[in-house]
């Protein structure tokens, strides 16, 4: 039987990602290090880009930052970023247990997916916050302050049990435990914009590393390896689901499946898609707000290699695919002590 143009390109490009060398990543799980620039160190020794994807953080190990900054993975959805001059301490990487201890400095959690069976968990002296729903929370020693950009935590102290709702901030050493709004806009500050950052790269490199499984096995939600970025990023089982911080997010095959034959993905994570030929940032809301009209032609796909130009036209016509390979390793099998697929990549 003959493949189609598209089936055959896919097939090359998988087969060349197979036979291709392992990039360093262990399986993730809670403590795993994903970014890290600057100085900084796991128990006093120095960690650096190169360490990436194979340092992890075991339960009562630290991770500190000097002038520096660190991206630390916890469940899959949730990433726990370090500002300058601070450190974490893991206290139990558990999946449905996950807690981090904040001992200097300033910390944020961005919570892009949470499940009910998850505890995520903030230590700050004697209190304990407790993430509840997506969003982006912030923590402070200096100021001994809780801050909820988005999102809902319950913070406990002691037998004081105060909620902290999105655009409220809580002091912990107050005499009296009680919320107060903050202007957002006005009090995001280094940490939040390099958080913000970060955040659209991790998109970019999802919609990147989904477009591996369009039409090849799919396994479900986790981390996935990318080697163009050098970190893991998150895929969502289905869908499109989006960032606590903007209208990008993180894509699933189907999603890329979807919506690559009329989206071109940007380097800072946000799709662009065409309202009356001119590129909007952003995803629509619906497949049909995607008028033929309102398409530019060719369609354009997403491209094989990044800088490469993009297939489009004849070969690839309106109902293909987005053309395979533009990254998605995965952490392998756990338990395999020599390699293996979680997700459709390698591990050690």
């Amino acid at each position: 039987m003959k493949l189609s143009w598209g089936k055959a390109l896919g097939g090359f490009f998988l087969a060349a990602l197979l036979s291709a060398p392992v990039f360093g990543a262990n399986p993730a799980l809670p403590g795993t290090l994903n970014f890290v620039e600057g100085q900084a160190s796991i128990q006093n020794q120095p960690i650096t880009s190169k360490s990436v994807g194979t340092a992890d953080l075991a339960a009562g190990q630290t991770i500190s930052t000097q002038n520096g900054r660190a991206e630390v993975l916890l469940t899959p959805g949730v990433f726990l970023r370090l500002a300058h001059n601070s450190s974490v301490t893991m206290v139990s990487p558990d999946i449905t247990n996950t807690k981090v201890r904040l001992d200097k400095g300033s910390a944020e959690v961005e919570v892009a997916e949470i499940y009910k069976q998850n505890d995520l968990q903030v230590q700050q002296g004697d209190a304990t916050t407790r993430m509840l729903k997506k969003g982006v929370y912030e923590f402070s020693a200096p100021q001994d302050q809780v801050r909820v950009f988005k999102g809902e935590a319950q913070v406990n102290d002691g037998d004081k049990n105060v909620k902290v709702k999105a655009g409220h901030e809580l002091t912990l050493d107050a005499p009296k435990l009680k919320t107060a709004k903050f202007n957002e806009k006005q009090d995001e500050n280094g940490l939040y914009n390099w958080s913000e950052l970060r955040d659209e790269y991790l998109s970019d490199a999802s919609a990147n590393a989904a477009t591996l499984y369009v039409g090849n096995s799919w396994i479900g939600p986790g981390w996935y390896w990318d080697p163009w970025y050098y970190d893991y990023t998150f895929i969502p089982g289905a869908g499109m689901l989006y960032s606590p911080f903007g209208p990008w997010g993180f894509y699933s095959p189907g999603f890329v499946y979807s919506y690559g034959p009329y989206l071109g993905y940007g380097y800072y994570g946000a799709p662009l898609y065409y309202h009356g030929g001119v590129p909007v940032r952003g995803i629509p809301p619906r497949a049909h707000s995607l008028t033929h009209a309102e398409m530019p032609h060719p369609v354009p796909h997403v491209g094989a290699f990044r800088g490469a130009r993009a297939f489009s036209g004849p070969a690839f016509p309106h109902s293909a695919p987005p053309t395979v390979f533009r990254g998605g390793m995965a952490s392998g099998f756990h338990g395999m002590p020599s390699g293996g697929f979680h997700g459709g990549g390698f591990r050690r």
